[in-house]
């Protein structure tokens, strides 16, 4: 009996969620994880008994999809960031001003970096 390459699968899922934010890495990498299990389920369905790992690749492939869709999230949220930067680092500094534990140097450079961006 073999077994189908869920490691690789896994792997890549994980990737994908750890990079969910660093544009479109993760996306990347979860794409290539469920075209790994769609493959590898291929090759499971067309001969089921030659294979004894068949529903961890159905579960692998079920998390490289979850994967795919939080870093889609992540590289939504970039592109929205990307084109309305003065609507992020509005919501942004509205969030450091109304949290007593972020330092006085911290809110200084949020207001720096909007200035740069050319939104204060």
């Amino acid at each position: 009996m073999q077994k189908l390459n869920t490691t690789a699968v896994y792997i890549l899922s994980v990737i994908g969620i750890l990079c969910c934010c660093v544009y479109g890495l993760g996306t990347i990498t979860a794409i290539i994880a469920i075209v790994i299990a769609n493959k590898e389920l291929k090759k499971y369905n067309a001969d089921p008994e030659a294979y004894t790992n068949g529903s961890a690749m159905k579960s692998a492939r079920v998390f490289s999809i979850i994967s795919l869709f939080i870093s889609f999230i992540g590289l939504a949220f970039i592109i929205w960031v990307a084109l309305n930067p003065c609507t992020f680092f509005d919501w942004y500094i509205g969030l450091f001003e109304n949290n007593p534990n972020v330092p006085a140097e911290s809110l200084e450079q949020v207001y720096e970096a909007a200035e740069k961006a050319g939104c204060r």
